[in-house]
């Protein structure tokens, strides 16, 4: 048997959509600490230049920060131009572009005889512009990179692709209908292409992560005007074995498992990182 390492993934071309927010930089983090060359995707060019400045100073390794939208087709097949010319073939995709919105957040959790003259604060209530934004977001915001990106593996005869799933995903939460619906489509999609690529030598997976303070969920969380967790944080917290939310360093290794030839027999699998929520029953 060979020494286990993560050695495959030096000089392997990375790209990661979202790669400026707080779960995208810790993984592209962990990735560029073992030699791959990161490119960050972002729709605002001056935070995807800057994460991938920081990168390339903390690492050393060659690092892109390109603006692109990951809802237009166009977009990413300019931005796959300027990598292939800069850094060569797509080894590796990190589909971490997603969120949640006010707009497709429901007021309450359960329609109760009191909501029955203040519908609008229930499902009733949703902006249909709003769920379709974040479905969209979520959803299209994956298939669409991995339309364009994943061409590159292809013609290499080898690659691997990960998707950023939710516990949503497993039990959708309450409030936030959209958001669950498209994590859970992102389920299906990661098995459907690991099995459509299945003999190409791409590989396909998630990740699921639990609970980790994003500036999309907070407001949700955390009392802005108190700084105390609201009573869903509590819930959360409550239902959540090891009794904190999760710090986003902690993806990283997962992250590098799922990517590096180490899983090299690993495909269409959605791996929790969740501090033991999915586990828990509540009793």
């Amino acid at each position: 048997m060979q020494k286990l390492s993560f050695s495959d993934l030096n000089d392997k071309v990375c790209v990661i959509t979202g790669g400026a927010g707080v779960i995208g930089r810790s993984l592209i983090n962990g990735l560029a600490s073992l030699g791959v060359k990161a490119v960050i995707l972002d729709l605002d060019q001056k935070k995807s230049r800057q994460a991938a400045e920081e990168i390339a100073d903390q690492y050393n390794t060659e690092t892109l920060g390109i603006a692109a939208n990951v809802l237009q087709r166009e977009s990413l097949e300019k931005a796959r131009e300027e990598i292939n010319s800069r850094l060569g073939k797509i080894d590796l995709l990190i589909n971490c572009a997603g969120g949640n919105s006010p707009k497709a957040t429901t007021e309450r959790e359960f329609i109760k005889d009191e909501d029955l003259k203040e519908l609008d604060k229930t499902f009733f209530g949703l902006q249909i512009e709003g769920f379709q934004k974040v479905f969209d977001l979520n959803f299209i915001g994956t298939l669409l990179p991995t339309m364009v990106f994943a061409a590159d593996m292809v013609n290499n005869g080898k690659g691997a692709i990960l998707n950023i799933s939710s516990m949503n995903a497993f039990t959708p939460l309450t409030k936030i209908p959209a958001y669950s619906a498209a994590k859970a489509a992102i389920n299906n999609f990661t098995q459907w292409l690991a099995t459509h690529f299945a003999q190409t030598n791409i590989r396909v997976n998630a990740l699921a992560p639990g609970f980790f303070l994003t500036s999309q969920n907070k407001f949700l969380l955390i009392d802005e005007k108190s700084g105390e967790l609201t009573e869903r944080g509590r819930k959360i917290i409550n239902n959540t074995p090891c009794g904190r939310f999760g710090d986003p360093d902690e993806l990283a290794g997962a992250c590098a498992y799922l990517m590096s030839d180490i899983s090299s027999f690993v495909s269409g699998v959605v791996l929790p990182v969740d501090g033991g929520f999915n586990a828990y029953s509540g009793v």
